[in-house]
């Protein structure tokens, strides 16, 4: 068993088929395929189903997966160690967190491990983040939930082993127009998978009209402007509040959590472990 046979596994894996491996390696399909026999031969035992449409992973090759992404992994720390380069940590964040919650977080880090070198990377969708964590495209990833499990919220986590930490509260205001109430308004969103649309099918009936506009300062303007009732994180609707455009609805909402989420298998790696003790200190 060698690392380039481990390579090759690995890209079979996630690209699905055995053209677009070797596309994505700038090998030919035959000398990725000839890998993976070589491979299987080596172990004694068949990793993949082979099928018209692409490769299936057999109860072996899914025990392998894991291994192979562990050792693949090691090989590059030692690599990068005896190079004497160090990694900065590589911190992705929902779009909306990016302006709020990372500048606090970032200024933590910053006085607790000044020397720890942060790239942020900033993304619109929950599950791009997460599918990201799992492929170790990031090191760890912010974003929104709730409840003692990941995916509290109502979203479904990858099938990979992931351990979370809650960090801030994140107090949620449901708002309308001043003199407006609950009955017969429609529900303004910002989308249908985020955090916010999410807690709201919490509160909500399914029968509940629901728009769905894009951005949360849009949803605000819409509520300011008596379109309907806005469910917003309440950093987003202080100031409307204050000055008179906004009025809040109903009793204090259960607050959501901004979780940093993080692959349990990375937690060894240098830049991982010295993310999680500056950031839970």
């Amino acid at each position: 068993m060698e690392l380039r046979h481990l390579r090759v596994f690995d890209a079979v894996v996630r690209d699905g088929t055995v053209t677009d491996a070797a596309t994505a390696l700038g090998m030919a399909p035959s000398s990725v395929s000839e890998q993976i026999r070589a491979l299987e031969r080596s172990l004694g035992v068949d990793l993949f189903e082979r099928r018209a449409r692409g490769m299936r992973l057999t109860g072996d090759g899914e025990r392998l997966v894991g291994w192979a992404r562990q050792l693949l992994d090691l090989a590059e720390r030692a690599r990068r160690d005896m190079a004497g380069a160090r990694d900065g940590v590589r911190l992705g964040a929902l779009e909306t967190l990016v302006a709020t919650s990372v500048p606090e977080i970032l200024k933590r880090l910053g006085e607790r491990r000044p020397d720890l070198k942060v790239d942020v990377r900033s993304a619109a969708d929950r599950s791009a983040l997460l599918t990201d964590v799992e492929a170790g495209r990031l090191d760890a990833a912010l974003l929104l939930d709730t409840g003692a499990a990941l995916g509290g919220l109502g979203f479904r986590p990858p099938p990979a082993s992931l351990a979370f930490l809650d960090l801030d509260p994140v107090p949620l205001a449901l708002v309308a127009r001043p003199g407006q109430s609950l009955d017969g308004q429609r529900l303004l969103l910002n989308a249908p998978n985020c955090s916010f649309a999410l807690a709201a099918g919490r509160i909500f009936s399914p029968g509940t009209e629901r728009i769905f506009l894009g951005s949360v300062a849009t949803v605000r303007a819409w509520a300011e402007q008596g379109l309907g009732v806005a469910l917003l994180p309440e950093y987003a609707v202080t100031a409307a509040v204050e000055a008179g455009n906004l009025a809040r609805l109903g009793d204090p909402l259960p607050p959501l959590s901004v979780r940093l989420v993080w692959r349990e298998d990375k937690e060894s790696r240098p830049e991982v472990r010295d993310l999680l003790y500056a950031i839970s200190a």
